[in-house]
């Protein structure tokens, strides 16, 4: 079973998205991609969809591949500065993967198919005992740029470094923008490595977004409050964005608008006897609201909805839901077994799926998203993510209390046309 409007692949793992960027009417979204297998291996490449919104991706060729003196191209992010276009990515080599090197390629087609790989701009610094260094982050600072990179000391200090550059082309190291000992807890742990260290501003307030890892093992999204000012960042407040073993990777893009926006990678959704793993979450539009990281599902989302289910039964395996959670319950079924239950407890939500039962922060309205095998729930408090199991080809959802909304999702046929329901293969 495939999702409808969650971005997968063809065939193939993929896991991080990255370089989401609007252009010309259209999206351009890359991702790390491992043909022809069904699970992570060290030599990513990038891959590339498009789509006039992050649920109407279509997949094109891959953009840059392992070879020369690449073993794997790993994360990293892609720039535009007038008519230059540069991809800044994490270069690999094996067995000691864990360490990377910043290289940039730049494109050979307007339409940013095929990618000329270029020098290594960034090496981790030598006078640092890191044991990770990884996913390059690039954006405007005054005339110049600045680049964040995720390290990793043996002593197990996360770090984000930063490096200079008045041209995208020439980087001087400029030492650790924030740093936290894993060894800290309080008010919520941000592990020994921060994958995918972003920073940017959200209703008047400096954030940095991240992964958090440690040895190995990949937990959640995380974040910090604070102020940045001159390359240094002081954190007022550390929070927590996601739950459960769902989402990882968030990637940090502007939207049509020029609004800041997060997608993420979805784990555990995969059909390996299709030959596919991975899938990406829908987009979430980012706000600032008492000292807190939100983040909401994008409008895009709305306008794939069909006419509002006034049963709550669904034609298909993909709906919107809007639910009161302050108390009550809501029931999914799908070919008469229940897929999902969510349970309202103020500031809480109970959301159990088969025999798993996850404890979730909640706060007002409840966005519930279905999509096959993908659910997605989204509160102020924070998000969640889980594979489902639907038994059948159509949704009914019921709440014993609140205010219930259902909408369809609706994916766009070659025509244009409004389809319902799943997509084929």
């Amino acid at each position: 079973m495939r999702p409808s409007l969650h971005f997968t692949a063809r065939t193939g793992w993929i896991n991080d998205p990255h370089g989401i960027t609007y252009r010309d009417g259209e999206y351009h979204a890359f991702f790390q991609y491992v043909p022809d297998r069904t699970s992570w291996a060290p030599n990513c490449h990038w891959g590339h969809a498009t789509g006039p919104d992050l649920l109407s991706l279509t997949e094109t060729s891959v953009a840059i591949a392992p070879g020369d003196g690449d073993d794997g191209i790993w994360t990293g992010c892609l720039v535009v500065d007038g008519d230059e276009t540069v991809i800044f990515y994490t270069a690999t080599s094996v067995p000691d993967f864990g360490i990377g090197r910043i290289r940039a390629a730049r494109p050979v087609d307007a339409d940013w198919l095929e990618w000329r790989k270029g020098d290594v701009v960034v090496e981790a610094p030598s006078e640092l005992d890191l044991v990770a260094f990884r996913d390059p982050f690039v954006c405007r600072e005054g005339d110049g740029w600045r680049m964040f990179v995720g390290a990793a000391h043996r002593d197990g200090t996360a770090m984000a470094l930063s490096w200079t550059s008045p041209d995208l082309r020439a980087w001087t190291y400029d030492g650790a923008v924030l740093s936290r000992s894993t060894a800290e807890r309080e008010p919520v742990w941000m592990g020994a490595l921060w994958e995918c260290p972003q920073f940017l501003k959200v209703d008047g307030v400096d954030v940095m977004v991240s992964s958090v890892w440690d040895a190995d093992v990949l937990h959640y999204a995380g974040y910090a409050t604070g102020a940045y000012r001159g390359g240094r960042f002081d954190a007022a407040g550390w929070g927590r964005l996601t739950y459960g073993e769902g989402y990882y990777a968030p990637s940090l893009f502007f939207d049509a608008e020029g609004r800041p926006c997060l997608s993420f990678w979805i784990r555990g959704v995969a059909d390996e006897q299709a030959g596919w793993a991975g899938a990406h979450s829908v987009p979430f539009l980012l706000s600032v609201a008492d000292g807190a990281l939100v983040a909401a599902p994008h409008p895009d989302v709305a306008a794939h909805r069909g006419d509002r289910a006034a049963d709550g039964r669904v034609a298909g395996l993909a709906a919107d839901i809007e639910w009161d959670a302050r108390g009550g319950e809501l029931e999914v079924t799908s070919g008469g077994d229940r897929v999902l239950r969510v349970v309202g407890n103020g500031d809480t939500a109970a959301v159990t799926i088969g025999d798993e039962e996850w404890t979730v922060p909640a706060s007002g309205t409840l966005r519930v998203i279905l999509d096959g095998p993908v659910l997605e729930l989204a509160t102020a408090a924070g998000l969640f993510a889980a594979t489902l199991h639907p038994a059948g080809d159509d949704l009914h959802v019921s709440a014993s209390a609140g205010t219930l909304e259902v909408f369809p999702l609706m994916t766009r046929s070659s025509s244009g046309g409004p389809v319902v329901g799943n997509r084929t293969e």
